[in-house]
């Protein structure tokens, strides 16, 4: 259901735009009433926006914003049924939406930082606040989390030099952690939130090691009587 929820916001979005459906003043409305602005959560406002922007995608071209979708789509098909498992279905939805929040919250944080880090690397960088943010990957991004604490030695199908292999979890989610660090401050001016991915992320893992081995454990227990 959230895949669903994700595609058909993405879907509406772009079929106003073009007029097929409603029109592109509605696209416009959707884009501008429900993106996460840094700055108005910073004071208090739209603070709704924290979640409704979970469910929007990359809005600069189709292409775009097809690519920003499927990513995101097909890693929280590949990792999050496991995750529901544990949780459950509402747990689950429960989990989800606190990744995101908190991913959020940490790429908001991390923008006051970004002149600093641009300076210490070489690249200066100012902070637009008024920017929007859109996109599902702060919140999948913990489901991920959450999936190398619960699930580290699972193997992940995955191209590797060319080369199909199983690739236990540890290792591959660990190396994407890794990546997002790294990107964070190379890539500082970058359009990618890799802040919010590793907010998430680290969300995604506290919850799994304080509510999710629990249950997990008590889910094995009950599949072996």
């Amino acid at each position: 259901m959230l895949i669903i929820a994700n595609v058909i916001v993405f879907v509406v979005y772009w079929l106003s735009r073009a007029s097929v459906l409603l029109n592109p003043t509605f696209a416009g409305n959707l884009l501008q009433n429900f993106s996460m602005v840094p700055a108005e959560i910073i004071n208090g406002e739209r603070l709704f926006t924290l979640f409704t922007s979970m469910f929007m995608h990359d809005p600069s071209s189709l292409i775009g914003g097809l690519l920003h979708l499927f990513g995101n789509m097909l890693y929280l098909y590949i990792f999050g049924d496991n995750i529901e498992d544990v949780f459950g279905h509402a747990g689950y939805v429960v989990f989800y939406l606190i990744s995101g929040l908190v991913a959020s919250l940490v790429f908001i944080l991390s923008l006051f930082f970004v002149p600093f880090i641009g300076g210490l690397v070489g690249t200066p960088t100012s902070v637009d606040f008024t920017i929007g943010v859109v996109g599902a990957s702060g919140a999948i991004s913990g489901v991920l989390g959450a999936y190398l604490i619960l699930y580290p030695k699972s193997k992940i199908i995955s191209i590797v030099f060319y080369f199909i292999l199983p690739v236990p979890a540890v290792i591959f989610l660990g190396f994407w952690f890794i990546m997002q660090w790294f990107l964070s401050f190379l890539d500082v001016s970058g359009g990618v939130a890799y802040w919010a991915h590793i907010g998430g992320f680290i969300a995604g893992m506290v919850l799994a090691l304080a509510f999710g081995l629990k249950r997990k454990r008590a889910r094995e227990k009950r599949l072996l009587m």
